[in-house]
């Protein structure tokens, strides 16, 4: 072949998600060059060092006889870890392991009262900082209940109750041990309800019901239990597995009974245990940047021990653990499995999910975070779409460019903006628009964003600000740039004006609307006028200036006629409505008979749903 290229025989090639022709280059041993051309007779126009899709890859594998594997994220990661002989999957002694709290996730319908039944376990008031009453971030509480006598401990995780968090909240299930299902009993099971029981089900763990509202007048805790039923979840007294706690956040009733009986649910269902010693690993649950302390990360240790001073990495982000603090904010020197606490010390803020791990030295953890961030970058690069083929750019300068919404959005937390960049992308949009977000981050819009929502390539994006603001300056700049700023503290809000604002996107639809029918009974010839129709209005009203089409025996013999001229009598009229007579003129049509009749319509705008 002239581009020199080598073939395959069908041997298998693993590449990561978003890797350039260069790198599969290396893997045949062959010139970046010849794979460039070798693209371009397929007709796509690539760069060496580019990232390319999946598909591109593996039609470049195909052509050149070489099966291309791309690599999943969670072997990728594996495979960097290995670099550093670190393996996550590693066999633990028996005598190593230790029993350790049930991490325990609340879930149900938004207003059952997750929030407050949280409240009353931990003895604090988080709802009256929650905008809306609602809860806007994943945090992770510890708690200690004396059971059987002896004292154990709980972990609880708070996930977001509305199902425009859905992708925080299944994230909140890959870590539990225990669903409580929080269901009102004078409200019973509602839509989110059966979402949260889904979510639980897919992560297969077990479940205990916790009925809430127990207290009201109108509670119906029978009726819950019933419905569940429908869902497979049966109660104990019923003969099943499930137990069911009647509770009342407010008042504190069934608290106690509750965390028994999620202690029963751990000791029967679960056998707990964990790795005390060695380094620490875990998940990100939640992170934000914080104005005085910087990156702040929830982290929930899942093996080994995390120790103040230890270096860490949580997904793209590493630093030294500088301090680490309890639920209460007091400060904590180590933390051993399923014990939840906020690190400081990260170097940038890690995603809601992110896994973590300690390893011996800074500068290990800065490799690992500095890779995993190259191919983040490269996969995102290469998702973000197809490289357009010469055929592609003929056929959309033809087309006319799809209209586009392009959107920078920065929150007070990573969780919150991933489920609000989730959320979005799960609006019912027509595909004539699309929507765009160039960048998510956490912490204040600053000047950086402005400037990259200004140098957006296709249009000037708008900056959502998720609970944070923008200085004065960056906002004097924004304006400068022409750069819009739009802040939120409730997410259905932001979701609700995003979707009109796309919708307006759209050029309107218009559709015909009948307005009246009118059947011709005689025809008078006018030296002054020419030929007036004299009418009878059937139906609906005849306005003067609409068009018009005229019928004979039900078939169109006119379109597009006009009524130019409309009396009452010798009296000019705007309109005559049904029943009544009227005369009138037809601009555009010579010949109207006895007997046709004449319909008139006008386009008006479709309001889109």
């Amino acid at each position: 072949m002239s581009s020199g290229a080598p073939r395959g025989n069908g041997q298998e090639i693993r590449l990561s998600r978003g890797a350039s022709l260069s790198d599969f280059a290396d893997k045949i041993n062959a010139n970046p060059g010849s794979l460039v051309q070798e693209m371009f007779n397929l007709g796509e126009m690539v760069t060496a060092t580019q990232s390319v899709s999946d598909d591109t890859l593996k039609l470049l594998g195909v052509h050149l006889g070489f099966e291309v594997v791309i690599v999943s994220p969670e072997d990728e990661d594996r495979e960097l870890l290995a670099q550093f002989d670190i393996d996550l999957d590693a066999a633990v002694a028996e005598d190593r392991l230790v029993t350790r709290p049930p991490v325990v996730t609340v879930m149900g319908h938004v207003d059952h009262g997750k929030t407050k039944l949280l409240d009353a376990i931990r003895k604090t008031n988080v709802v009256a900082g929650e905008a809306g009453g609602i809860t806007q971030h994943i945090g992770a509480y510890q708690v200690v209940v004396p059971h059987q006598g002896e004292d154990r401990a709980i972990t609880f995780i708070d996930t977001p109750g509305h199902e425009a968090f859905t992708a925080m909240r299944a994230r909140g299930a890959k870590v539990t041990d225990i669903v409580i299902l929080v269901v009102a009993a004078d409200d019973g099971v509602m839509p989110q309800t059966v979402e949260a029981l889904n979510h639980a089900k897919a992560a297969d763990v077990p479940i205990v019901v916790a009925v809430n509202k127990v207290d009201k007048p109108d509670a119906n805790p029978d009726k819950v239990r019933q419905q569940l039923t429908d869902y497979g979840l049966l109660a104990e007294e019923y003969g099943g597995e499930t137990m069911f706690v009647n509770v009342a956040a407010k008042p504190g009733i069934g608290i106690d009974e509750l965390l028994e009986a999620v202690l029963l649910t751990a000791d029967a269902a679960l056998e707990l245990t964990a790795p005390i010693d060695g380094p620490a690993q875990g998940v990100a649950v939640e992170a934000h940047l914080d104005k005085g302390r910087g990156a702040v990360a929830t982290v929930l240790v899942q093996k080994g021990t995390l120790r103040a001073g230890d270096s860490i990495v949580a997904g793209g982000a590493h630093g030294r653990v500088r301090a680490m603090l309890d639920e209460n904010g007091n400060q904590v020197a180590e933390a051993g499995p399923a014990r939840p606490v906020l690190v400081l010390g990260l170097t940038s803020v890690p995603s809601a999910g992110d896994t973590f791990l300690a390893a011996e030295d800074d500068r290990t953890v800065r490799q690992i975070a500095e890779q995993r961030q190259a191919r983040r970058r490269a996969a995102t690069f290469a998702n973000s779409g197809r490289q357009k083929s010469l055929e592609d750019l003929m056929r959309d300068l033809k087309e006319g460019e799809k209209a586009s919404l392009t959107l920078v959005i920065k929150g007070d937390g990573s969780g919150s903006v991933e489920a609000l960049e989730d959320a979005l992308f799960k609006l019912d949009i027509p595909e004539e628009v699309q929507l765009k977000v160039i960048h998510r981050g956490v912490g204040a819009i600053t000047e950086s964003d402005v400037n990259l929502a200004s140098a957006s390539s296709e249009q000037t994006a708008t900056i959502i600000g998720f609970n944070v603001r923008a200085s004065n300056k960056v906002k004097e700049m924004a304006d400068r740039a022409g750069v819009e700023i739009r802040y939120y503290s409730v997410i259905y809000q932001a979701i609700e004006e995003i979707e009109a604002a796309l919708k307006g996107l759209l050029k309107p639809e218009y559709e015909e609307v009948e307005l009246g029918t009118a059947e011709i009974r005689e025809v008078f010839r006018s030296s002054k006028i020419g030929l007036i129709a004299g009418c009878i209005v059937r139906s609906g009203l005849i306005r003067r200036n609409t068009k018009a089409r005229i019928l004979r025996d039900g078939t169109v013999v006119a379109e597009s006629v006009t009524i130019s001229s409309l009396k009452r009598f010798k009296d000019d009229a705007t309109e005559v409505r049904e029943g009544f007579e009227c005369g009138l003129t037809l601009q555009g049509y010579g010949s109207p008979q006895v007997g046709d009749v004449i319909e008139t319509w006008e386009m008006r705008e479709k309001v889109r749903a």
